[in-house]
């Protein structure tokens, strides 16, 4: 299979958008290693289409966590014991529960903090009590069977208790509609018209599935119109992505600019939902001038895009016109997610080859050790890597459909089964918001730069084993010497707090970090009046010792409040003062304004 090279270059100033947005040029098609022998082209396709039926998971790592997790169960005598007793207690705490010896006392099994599924308050009644207690005492029961044993791998045990948890979740009462007090009482009220509403959702969701096609987003949700409609202006353009400049809203603005580089993993326009809760919407009403990158949604022509790419066509450009239009300043540099983990690879090269552009760096729910990735982790090991690999040689990149599968996995049972149980048996639609209209539009990421991401920093760590090269050059993050904030989010199961935390082992310059409430999204998207809101926060100064995260949270005070307001105090305070705000983009410099935002790549599907 071959595809042509790809080739990244700026848009003409004469060029306009015409109705739909326009096709990138055509992609330099991927350069992977030949087999050894052509009949290995055999086996890539044939890993390729079970990766594309199993969503990318390989039966064989998950096979293997089984085999290893019951060979060393087999041989704790010990670890059996104890489980034969837990069996036991939990059987005697179901019959005294049964038989309502203290109507007053609580149950004695509880669901987990995010398990949605039994808040209906017919699960406190009988018969459905019993039934929930007795799933839950299951579910218990297997948490502590899947703990981590002697001489059984660690990602082993966690895969097994993942396993026992999503075979769990399929049989749970509230699946069934004859076990379920909130489906009994619902079908009792409305004779019924929830289970035909809840049929026709099946079909409309199965026709959608296998057809690949999306609802166009709902009324008042309108992608540059309701949501992502912060005034500005597209100043560049290239193949990979569009730099928006967005227009002041205050007469005079701090003289640094900020250049957000966001997740291509997912549209920009997280950071600029409503305007009552868009990140751009705040920094551009507290003076700053703001500049976004919008990634462009690739196509199988554009397989071959490296994480390179991402680095010196993407970050580094953008920073290049932000600094022909802002010129003579330094750039507070911000990134989110896997833009995050990218922002601090640029820095560090800049770092090292003596770029002093940037005047700051905020990572948000971004991480640049993997060690202790998370959930994430379930997912990533040789075997798996190989099975996306296989999936991506053959369509070009990876699919959202098939990187949602993965992350609806980890929560399955609020994102998989408590959604089905709503929409399917309750007959309810789902009600449209803003985040859910964002989390819906699909994006993908090219084979190149996605296996690079897998194998280079999640599956080797490289990053933070000081085995990360650049231009054929190894670099540091402790060589960054520009002040950083970095956020990381309480209850994030794709960048888990501790892991976030660790920025501060591997570098040595003046860092601030904040723990916000809410999740990977939720926790960012955190904006100023949210009554649910609160952060805490440190502060290391440059060249201090490190403090393990559990001695910092033991010690920490939580503050009301959105960190927003924290972080644009701490960025004015690393700016120079208020100067009247610049022109849109740079004719002289060839950096005329294009057309309005959100510009044409945010519209790719």
């Amino acid at each position: 299979m071959t595809r042509k090279p790809a080739k990244i270059r700026s848009i003409s100033l004469a060029q306009k958008p015409t109705g739909a947005a326009p096709v990138p040029a055509p992609a330099k098609a991927r350069k992977a290693a030949q087999p050894e022998h052509p009949h290995q082209n055999l086996d890539r396709g044939a890993r390729a289409a079970l990766a594309r039926l199993s969503g990318g998971v390989s039966s064989h790592a998950f096979m293997e966590a089984w085999t290893d997790w019951a060979f060393h169960f087999g041989h704790s005598p010990g670890r059996q014991l104890e489980l034969a007793e837990r069996a036991q207690q939990s059987a005697l705490k179901l019959m005294t529960l049964a038989t309502r010896a203290d109507p007053n006392a609580p149950p004695p099994f509880s669901p987990k903090p995010y398990d949605h599924r039994f808040r209906h308050p017919g699960w406190q009644t009988p018969p459905f009590l019993l039934w929930q207690q007795g799933f839950l005492a299951i579910q218990d029961w297997w948490d502590h069977a899947t703990d981590h044993l002697r001489g059984l791998r660690p990602e082993d045990a966690d895969r097994t208790r993942f396993m026992a948890r999503q075979s769990l979740d399929m049989v749970a009462p509230s699946n069934f509609p004859a076990l379920n007090p909130e489906i009994i009482a619902a079908t009792l009220a409305s004779g019924g018209r929830n289970l035909t509403d809840g049929a026709a959702h099946f079909v409309q969701d199965m026709v959608k599935t296998l057809t690949q096609t999306h609802d166009p987003a709902p009324e008042g949700f309108r992608v540059g119109q309701d949501l992502d409609c912060s005034p500005g202006t597209v100043v560049f353009r290239n193949d990979l992505f569009e730099l928006i400049q967005y227009a002041p809203q205050t007469a005079k603005v701090q003289a640094e600019p900020i250049l957000i580089v966001p997740a291509w993993i997912m549209k920009y326009y997280i950071l600029d939902l409503s305007p009552h809760n868009s990140m751009v919407n705040f920094l551009v009403g507290q003076g700053f001038t703001v500049f976004m990158i919008s990634w462009c949604n690739p196509t199988a022509e554009q397989a071959d895009l490296s994480l390179e790419d991402y680095r010196t066509m993407g970050v580094m450009t953008a920073l290049d016109a932000v600094g022909r239009i802002v010129p003579d300043r330094k750039v507070h540099a911000v990134g989110y997610c896997l833009g995050g983990t990218m922002l601090a690879i640029a820095a560090a090269t800049m770092a090292r080859d003596g770029d002093d552009r940037l005047g700051s760096i905020t990572l948000m729910a971004a991480q640049v050790d993997f060690a202790e990735a998370g959930e994430l982790l379930l997912f990533v090991d040789e075997s798996q890597v190989a099975f996306l690999e296989d999936m991506m040689w053959d369509q070009g990149y990876l699919d959202r459909p098939q990187m949602a599968q993965t992350f609806s996995t980890i929560r399955s049972e609020d994102l998989i089964w408590s959604r089905a149980v709503r929409r399917y048996f309750l007959g309810r639609d789902d009600l449209p918001t803003d985040m859910g209209v964002w989390v819906s539009d699909t994006t993908r990421m090219p084979a190149k730069m996605h296996g690079q991401y897998l194998r280079g920093l999640f599956l080797e760590n490289r990053l933070t084993a000081g085995r990360f090269a650049v231009e054929g050059r190894v670099i540091a993050l402790k060589g960054i010497s520009a002040s950083m904030f970095v956020v990381a989010t309480e209850t994030d199961h794709i960048a888990p707090w501790q892991s976030v935390y660790k920025t501060q082992l591997f570098t040595d310059c003046d860092l601030t970090f904040v723990l916000t409430s809410g999740g990977h999204n939720s926790g960012i998207v955190n904006e100023p009046g949210n009554p649910r809101s609160r952060y805490q926060r440190a502060h290391r100064p440059a060249g201090a010792f490190y403090v393990g995260p559990d001695g910092w949270l033991a010690k920490a005070e939580s503050q009301e409040g959105s960190w927003w307001t924290e972080w644009q105090g701490w960025l004015r305070a690393r700016s120079t003062g208020a100067v009247p705000a610049p022109d849109t983009g740079a004719t002289d410099k060839g950096l005329a304004p294009l057309w309005a935002a959100p510009g044409t790549y945010v519209f790719e599907t």
